[in-house]
């Protein structure tokens, strides 16, 4: 493709708002900040390169998805702002890489021969050539808008080929090679200048599999807080993630675990990510928010079993986006993630991803292109939507769910959590809806219930 050349506000009560991006407060962000007129306000790094990561064919993570996502972003004209700058994506070193994974590791990643000690040759991660470049270069790609990000020379960083969440320091897992997530905030913590204190951190993991890579990576680091919003553990890969997993000793409260039952409906997603995320980040007032959105909770995704919608993701990104700006004035890096529905879910999440950056949020009811539709068609065989968001059964009956949630001092009110929390202390007889919904009540309670109370937070 062608390319073109902390003042935080201060701990008193706050209130949890609507994941709606027409809220008053979210329209409030989108305003340029003195940062955006000095640098541009969005830097995307992509290389064509980055399509070499593709582990063959048949295998879910296709590569097509990220090209499919670009193309549609030009047909709609976003590549032709002038607030974004496309950047090429570098291969990252093995010193940079190391900063997360063990030397090892990264040398049986040169080899590219099957090795079950280290994930590599298995089902989910073939091997394939040339596989260390292509991994590498999805840590460079997050790693540079990190830096740009870092060091102001851009407001939001974005890189959809990123968000490599599973993989660990010693071996790769769930289709990701090198954790480009952790280490572009990694990379944050080593490079950040926040005036002679320790940089903070919130990553924030909408993905349907939970953000295990990453959690693990700072489980007792308390200048990271890992926020995962995700399928019940019991019921998909990586089979972790449970409400009680709340960071290491050095760092209680630093790991927000969200699991959700199967079949969650925007809806209840929606209500679940604003009933505890704006709160726990609000209370952690961090620096910059690295974001990863993985879009697998579709219901159209062959991987998961949510239910969560096109706009239900784009409010959840609004969301992320208002409280960068909130908080970290802005300092956002956004991910890609997981994604099968590669071609009618994909490029529509991470499009309006893109556009809420740049401060253009899309109107989903809106046309796609109609060379777009063309081209996916002739390349899937397949009918694709026209809109960008259609109605589905799984569309949020609403999304002014708005929960009030107050800091409080350590002194002020702490010992009596917990309060009335929420139960779902309901008849039998339900639906199957119903019943999901009050499991999806019960979830929001079990993370209150083991968060709020070392942040201060009640409800």
């Amino acid at each position: 493709m062608n390319v073109r050349t902390d003042a935080r506000p201060g701990a008193g009560h706050q209130t949890v708002t609507s994941c709606d991006p027409s809220h008053p407060e979210i329209a409030d962000a989108t305003a340029p900040t003195d940062a955006s007129t000095h640098a541009p306000l969005v830097q995307l790094a992509w290389s064509d390169e980055l399509l070499g990561y593709d582990f063959g064919w048949g295998h879910p993570m296709a590569p097509y998805r990220l090209a499919s996502t670009l193309d549609l972003a030009r047909g709609i004209g976003l590549l032709d702002s002038p607030d974004l700058q496309v950047v090429p994506a570098p291969v990252a070193s093995d010193a940079v890489i190391a900063r997360i994974h063990t030397r090892d590791f990264i040398a049986a990643v040169h080899r590219a021969m099957p090795d079950p000690t280290y994930g590599l040759g298995t089902e989910d991660c073939p091997v394939f050539p040339h596989m260390h470049d292509a991994a590498a270069r999805q840590v460079g790609a997050s790693v540079q808008v990190a830096s740009a990000v870092a060091s102001g020379h851009a407001l939001h960083g974005m890189n959809i080929a990123g968000g490599m969440h599973h993989a660990q320091p010693g071996h790769a897992s769930g289709f990701c090679i090198y954790n480009d997530a952790a280490v572009a905030v990694a990379h944050l913590l080593d490079s950040l200048d926040v005036s002679g204190r320790q940089p903070r951190i919130a990553y924030i993991d909408i993905d349907a599999h939970h953000g295990d890579g990453v959690e693990t990576a700072f489980w007792d680091d308390p200048r990271v807080m890992t926020i995962s919003v995700h399928q019940d553990g019991d019921t998909l890969f990586p089979g972790s993630g449970p409400a009680t997993a709340i960071g290491g000793p050095h760092a209680p409260g630093s790991a927000v675990n969200i699991a959700l039952p199967p079949r969650t409906t925007s809806h209840d997603w929606l209500r679940a990510f604003g009933s505890i995320v704006p709160a726990v980040v609000g209370a952690f007032a961090p620096d910059v928010i690295v974001s990863q959105h993985g879009c697998d909770s579709h219901g159209r995704d062959p991987l998961s079993d949510l239910r969560v919608s096109v706009y239900a993701q784009n409010a959840v990104a609004a969301e992320i986006h208002r409280l960068a700006h909130q908080y970290c004035g802005g300092r956002w890096v956004a991910l890609g993630g997981g994604g099968y529905a590669t071609y009618d879910v994909v490029p529509l999440v991470w499009t309006s991803l893109l556009a809420v950056a740049l401060h253009r949020p899309l109107d989903l009811a809106r046309d796609l292109p109609v060379a777009w539709v063309g081209a996916v068609e002739e390349v899937t065989g397949m009918d694709v939507a026209t809109l960008l968001e259609e109605p589905t059964p799984w569309e949020p009956e609403s999304v002014q769910q708005t929960r009030v949630v107050h800091v409080v001092g350590p002194s002020e009110g702490a010992s009596a959590w917990p309060p009335t929390a929420p139960t779902s202390q309901v008849p039998a007889g339900l639906t199957r809806a119903e019943k999901v919904s009050a499991a999806v009540t019960d979830a929001i309670a079990d993370t209150q219930g083991n968060i709020f109370p070392l942040l201060h937070l009640v409800s």
